[in-house]
């Protein structure tokens, strides 16, 4: 049992932590009981007891035959809340819709999560040909425009040792091509990513540095068949503006979650 702060971890709340994780990870594919017990190395009468539980709650939903599980509604909910209560979220939610507005182009802010990027808000584009994007969805920090501008806030020795997994051809998939790439993306103060998580489209990623060392991120999704020499220097001008006015609007006051 893993201990935190001296604390010692309640292994049920754990469980239940790791079960509402897998459920959310599988998306669209809900599972059955003996394939979730089987991943959690949990014994079969127990999964069960706690399937039914979150059921009761909410946590966990399950279809007519009682056979199949996913991800509640009350998960939903709860990410609903973390949103609305995040002072960075509400600070820059209207500098996303002026770019967007601005530009035509989809805006994303990103939170660095661990390995990858959560995207907290996003602003799609009105043009028809244009990147689809959600607020939830996740993508490895290597493969993207706003993980690789918080990763190159960051130490190169913090960089996992790799082989990185491939999201399209264009994947850095090693520590050293990754290093070499944040090194542009410092001498830059911006990243990009030309069709490194999403073929078809490049990003343009800014990190916000309220925060030592910035956990927030900014970027702007470009399909690549829309995207000329002009436009990609105006996208480069217009971000940049919006970080700095993102960075000064920022007060003190707030929680400083870790």
């Amino acid at each position: 049992m893993s201990e935190t702060a001296g604390v010692r971890e309640v292994k049920s709340a754990a469980r239940t932590v790791e079960l509402l994780e897998l459920l959310a990870a599988r998306g669209d594919r809900p599972a059955r009981l003996q394939e979730l017990a089987d991943e959690l190395g949990v014994p079969r009468s127990s999964m069960y007891a706690l399937l039914q539980t979150l059921i009761t709650r909410g946590w966990v939903r399950t279809d007519t035959t009682g056979s199949l599980y996913g991800i509640g509604i009350r998960t939903l909910l709860t990410g609903t809340s973390y949103l609305d209560s995040d002072p960075r979220v509400r600070l820059v939610r209207p500098y996303l819709d002026e770019a967007s507005e601005v530009l035509g182009e989809t805006i994303h802010l990103g939170r660095l999560d661990g390995p990858d990027v959560a995207y907290l808000a996003t602003r799609e584009s009105h043009e028809y040909l244009r990147t689809i994007s959600r607020v939830g969805r996740r993508l490895p920090a290597h493969a993207g425009a706003l993980g690789k501008a918080l990763l190159a806030e960051r130490p190169d020795a913090d960089l996992p040792a790799g082989p990185y997994r491939p999201l399209t051809p264009h994947t850095r998939t090693t520590r050293d091509a990754l290093a070499a790439d944040l090194a542009g993306v410092r001498a830059r103060g911006y990243s990009i990513d030309r069709e490194e998580g999403v073929l078809g489209i490049t990003g343009f990623g800014f990190a916000l540095r309220y925060d030592t060392p910035p956990q927030d991120a900014i970027s702007c999704s470009v399909p690549v068949a829309r995207l000329t020499p002009a436009h990609e220097d105006q996208i480069i001008t217009v971000m940049q503006e919006i970080r700095t006015r993102i960075e000064s609007a920022t007060t003190g006051g707030t929680v400083n979650w870790r």
